[in-house]
């Protein structure tokens, strides 16, 4: 597909039972990568705070971090569709706020649509947010801008109570108008149930198999986050251990003087250096 992907394109697909891919990424070389490989859609994950900045958590990203990260990504992009993560509480202040920080992350970061965690709650915010022409991807099961109130990264969904909720939040979010919605580590019974009921096509994260697309934190897959490995991860490679390797040889070739080498350098004229030679400058 050479197309564009768009917010036609995740609803088509769904119809089309057409399998949805998506991608983090947080600055240009690896937004260019997947985009050239072909993935449908990347997010700009407020997940920077831990895999990039090195934060505990995604509750100190700021919107500043976002904007800075979104407008890196959009330029490396011509095909998939960018999606911006709205950092913990650029959202949660009021209706003016969530229209004025997410017009931010169209206008400045040059993103086509938002995410925003949470179900009811949120769900004014959501429709202000579309009523301003930006389109909207919901997020709900494990939202971890809420880790302080779930007490850790825990799956949600597991009572008759929260699977309840999860399924009413996703009509709700679909009602309010927004194209799409993540669910992140729902068990993959009721992320498939809710995937089949919903006429929007939920993306998945550590929900199973039955989501309309797949999501992942692209430090994940290429094995470069060694803090912790979630469950739902699957690494397709281990870049980290290859890039540890590469670095070991390149210390090892500078401190026994085999690179740089006469080919790794430019040249200058030998007279020009005969003449500095013979300058005596009166320093």
């Amino acid at each position: 597909m050479n197309n564009k992907f768009t917010t036609a394109s995740f609803i088509e697909s769904k119809k089309e039972g057409r399998k949805i891919s998506m991608l983090t990424a947080y600055d240009y070389p690896t937004a260019k990568i997947l985009d050239e490989s072909g993935v449908d859609s990347i997010l700009v994950g407020d997940s920077l705070g831990m895999v990039v900045l090195g934060y505990e958590d995604t509750t100190r990203v700021t919107m500043d971090d976002m904007l800075h990260h979104t407008k890196a990504v959009v330029r490396g992009v011509k095909r998939a569709m960018v999606v911006a993560d709205m950092p913990f509480l650029s959202y949660h202040t009021g209706k003016n706020d969530s229209v004025k920080n997410a017009g931010r992350l169209v206008s400045e970061g040059g993103c086509k649509a938002v995410k925003l965690e949470g179900g009811e709650d949120i769900i004014e915010d959501v429709k202000a947010i579309i009523s301003a022409g930006i389109p909207v991807v919901g997020h709900l099961g494990y939202t971890p801008q809420s880790i302080n109130v779930f007490g850790g990264h825990k799956a949600q969904g597991k009572t008759i109570d929260t699977a309840k909720k999860i399924y009413r939040d996703a009509l709700l979010l679909q009602k309010a108008g927004a194209f799409a919605v993540v669910l992140e580590c729902v068990p993959y019974k009721l992320a498939a149930f809710i995937s089949k009921r919903l006429d929007i096509p939920t993306i998945g994260i550590g929900s199973g198999p039955d989501c309309d697309g797949q999501v992942l934190v692209i430090q994940d897959l290429t094995g470069m986050f060694t803090d912790f490995t979630p469950k739902h991860v699957k690494k397709y490679a281990n870049m980290g251990e290859t890039i540890s390797t590469a670095v070991k040889s390149y210390i090892e070739e500078v401190q026994s003087g085999i690179f740089p080498t006469a080919k790794n350098s430019f040249i200058v004229d030998d007279w020009i250096i005969d003449e500095l030679d013979k300058i005596k400058f009166d320093i």
